[in-house]
């Protein structure tokens, strides 16, 4: 019997499964079983370090080895794999076992991450390398879209601190302003205040954290604009 929820999260992926007990497989925290997303976990992480290393070195002919290790450091660290599953709505789907569920483990971000690489690994298996390369572009092509070579080395939230210390300001303040959505579903609101600006910048996305690089990314290119 084909599991809806499981055919919905399929086509938000972009491949639709020939053994769907891969999938599902994918999705099984250990804390469900024995028969659990480790192994394809492991070989997940090794097919992603692979498949963004080759698309960065094709975007950026002249991106040095330190640069462009950067830039992959940003796209595979846990922090950004569980905003890939929070965009996939991959949470509302994994299968945990009774502790991890009434601790919330369908929004931890290990638990989240883990289960993306062992997607990746699960995609692979089903269907070969191009196939899982189609589908892991597709999941990060904005993000992929929004690199640049310049200031590789910190993230928005860095160096707009840094700035405002280098100018002997405030620090940012960063304020949840709301949360949308289910809770497998949900878009967070941030907004931030710097005293080198009348507005206040707003950002949002998947997690909180994101919502506030979004919200410092905003700040700095106001900044940079009235500079």
């Amino acid at each position: 019997m084909v599991d809806a929820g499981l055919k919905r999260l399929a086509l938000r992926l972009g491949h639709d499964f020939a053994d769907q007990g891969m999938l599902k497989l994918a999705l099984t925290h250990r804390s469900h079983g024995a028969s659990n997303n480790e192994r394809l976990e492991f070989l997940g992480d090794s097919i992603l370090n692979f498949m963004i290393a080759d698309e960065l070195y094709r975007r950026f002919p002249r991106g040095r080895e330190g640069q462009l290790s950067r830039l992959r450091a940003s796209l595979v660290k846990g922090a950004t794999l569980a905003e890939v599953a929070v965009d996939l709505h991959l949470g509302g789907e994994l299968r945990l076992g009774q502790g991890e569920k009434k601790s919330g483990g369908h929004r931890r971000e290990s638990i989240l991450a883990d289960a993306v690489e062992a997607v990746i690994g699960a995609i692979y298996l089903d269907a070969g390398l191009e196939v899982a390369r189609a589908c892991l572009l597709a999941w990060y092509a904005e993000r992929l879209d929004a690199l640049s070579l310049k200031n590789t080395d910190k993230d928005p939230k860095t160096r707009l601190q840094e700035l405002m210390q280098g100018r002997q300001q405030d620090l940012p303040d960063y304020q949840l302003e709301k949360v949308e959505g289910e809770d497998h579903d949900q878009v967070f609101t941030v907004s931030c205040r710097v005293s080198l600006l009348p507005e206040t910048c707003l950002g949002t996305g998947r997690t909180r954290r994101y919502a506030e690089q979004q919200a410092a990314h905003q700040a700095l290119e106001m900044i940079e604009e009235k500079c």
